[in-house]
């Protein structure tokens, strides 16, 4: 067992390595504790295990054209062999995988079939998220209660609302206020106008199943307001997001959150820097600072602060603390309660239909817009209205083909280039993004006999689908197919996926929020209930998946709980 109680670094070394805050982690939840303990006057010290990322300097595709690159965006088959799990993510191709790990880099045991999709660098995966960001509402926070799927949640709607505000103010989230109960309105910029077929898609749900249609809310600075004007961000709609913006059209940490916090003097950022775990003085009672491992020589050393944020991400998070061991907490880090590493969960992305619908020949649009419309959840809300437990969203989008259909005889010479500029039909989508139940048989934990390049053990995840998930994407086929239908739609085509659990790169849990100490790790402030000075806010602190995507609630939590840790720090509680 590592004891994190050791320390090897001498009085002056440990005065050099000093900070009043330590942040594990520099990608969305990371760089928002950043920003927030920063402008409270902490200095802080942010750790990342990748490369250093500068905004523009480090985008080495943001403005190739697609016929530049060697292979026309696609991936080959030696790099789809050699990367056959990252080679699956959304978004990953020959334009940006600059931004995703290789596999062979970062091995994990798979007790499970689970596909873990990672990010390493500054900035993580807030370079190359989807950037939806709709809020939660009341009754997301209170399903598990309700329905009894699992513990209950330690805070309300009511509780963050005012930080989803704080936090969609700064960064820049487009939508319209729609009074729609299961997905409340925000602080928004101008949303997306919808097309004329999403327009008709609209007006049909709304009339014939009492169902929204409308334009996602997605952190995009459609029309900056004054603080994204200080940033310096504008998206000017290229949807090239993922391999970096150089408008800084889209939020991730190195255009937002980390630059601001680098202004106020309070920030060191130090990449290559694996954490290998977090140190704990049992005469304190407390954690008293983090030990790293240089990713490039190996070099073991120790960094010290009052308060440590831990946002490695939702697995990261689960390993960090689990190799996190002492005397006082022999399996991992707060662990009294033994559910660190359980109750592993994710959304279910595993189902989808598209069709045809006639018409609209004389209608185009200009924008290619990087968002998509959103059917907001209906299942389940008020009282539990299905055979399965838990709701989804629908995501979808309608648009014209830009190569003709009609008949060519040649594919050479005049005419075909002619009708290469001629669109086609319209055609449409959608597909579902769902709850997953929270089950103590989805866990992570540590391989006892394998490490990694580090000497740290390597993870073991062990996630699966249940029947649950199949029930929801069976409703799913069955109304999406049906709101098609009513729209007109022809030759609709459904599929439902085989693949495992992480390629919705929504996983969450294993450090739990909760009202009760014997059944969770953390507390209504995201605090550890054993340990209050080590706060976590990225995925791993979920108690529920909800069905809307969770980046900007990790915002609001981290941003929340590093408000509350700068007031505990100032009455001396920590």
């Amino acid at each position: 067992m590592p004891d994190t109680t050791h320390v090897n670094t001498n009085t002056k070394g440990i005065n050099e390595h000093s900070y009043d805050a330590i942040v594990i982690g520099s990608g969305i939840s990371g760089g928002w504790a950043a920003k927030e303990l920063c402008e409270k006057g902490l200095r802080t010290l942010v750790l990342e295990r990748g490369r250093n990322i500068e905004h523009i300097k480090d985008y080495p595709t943001m403005n190739t054209p697609i016929w530049e690159f060697r292979h026309r965006g696609q991936i080959t088959k030696k790099q789809l062999d050699e990367n056959p799990f990252i080679s699956k993510a959304a978004g990953y191709d020959e334009s940006t995988q600059h931004f995703f790990i290789r596999d062979k880099d970062h091995p994990y045991i798979q007790e499970k079939p689970f596909e873990w999709i990672r990010g390493y660098q500054v900035g993580g995966k807030s370079l190359i998220w989807g950037r939806a960001c709709a809020r939660w509402s009341e009754y997301d926070f209170t399903a598990p209660q309700r329905y009894g799927y699992a513990v209950d949640w330690p805070v309300r709607y009511s509780d963050m609302a005012p930080w989803y505000s704080h936090v969609e103010k700064f960064i820049g989230v487009c939508g319209n206020k729609e009074g729609i109960e299961s997905m409340p309105d925000g602080e928004f910029l101008p949303a997306y106008e919808l097309n004329c077929v999403e327009q008709h898609l609209r007006e049909v749900l709304w009339d014939k199943f009492k169902r929204h249609y409308v334009s996602g809310r997605w952190a995009q600075v459609t029309s900056p307001n004054e603080i994204q004007k200080q940033q310096g961000r504008q998206c000017l709609n290229r949807n090239q997001c993922m391999r970096g913006c150089p408008f800084g059209g889209y939020f991730s940490s190195v255009t937002s959150t980390l630059p601001w916090a680098k202004a106020t003097g309070n920030l060191t950022v130090q990449p290559f820097s694996v954490v290998h775990s977090i140190i704990y003085d049992e005469k304190k009672q407390r954690a008293t600072g983090v030990r790293v491992i240089d990713a490039n020589t190996k070099v073991a050393t120790e960094y010290f602060a009052n308060v440590i944020f831990v946002n490695a991400s939702a697995l990261n998070t689960n390993l960090v603390l689990l190799n996190s061991t002492s005397n006082r907490f022999p399996n991992g880090l707060g662990n009294d309660s033994g559910v660190l590493g359980k109750y592993i969960c994710h959304h279910n992305y595993r189902a989808s239909m598209g069709g045809e619908i006639e018409g609209y020949r004389d209608k185009y649009y200009k924008v290619s817009k990087p968002a998509e419309c959103i059917i907001p959840n209906f299942r389940n809300i008020h009282k539990q209205d299905t055979d399965f437990l838990g709701g989804y969203v629908i995501f979808s989008g309608a648009g014209r083909d830009k190569t003709s259909e009609k008949g060519i005889e040649s594919t050479i010479g005049a005419e075909f280039k002619e009708a290469l500029g001629e669109p086609s039909g319209w055609g449409g989508y959608m597909y579902m993004q769902g709850e997953t139940i929270p089950r103590e048989t989805n866990h992570v934990r540590l391989s006892k006999d394998q490490k990694d390049q580090w000497g740290i053990p390597l993870l073991i995840t062990s996630v699966g689908y249940d029947d649950n998930a199949d029930k929801m994407i069976k409703d799913f086929l069955e109304q999406g197919k049906a709101m098609m239908e009513a729209a007109g739609f022809k030759n609709i085509n459904t599929f439902v996926n085989d693949w495992a659990p992480g390629l919705d790169i929504h996983e969450m849990g294993g450090a739990r929020m909760g009202r009760d100490p014997k059944t969770s790790m953390l507390n209504e402030w995201n605090q550890l209930h054993a340990c209050k000075n080590v706060f976590v806010t990225d995925g791993a602190c979920m108690t529920s998946t909800g069905n809307q995507s969770p980046s900007i609630l990790y915002m609001a939590f981290t941003a929340r709980a590093a408000n509350h840790a700068v007031e505990e720090l100032k009455k001396g509680n920590l």
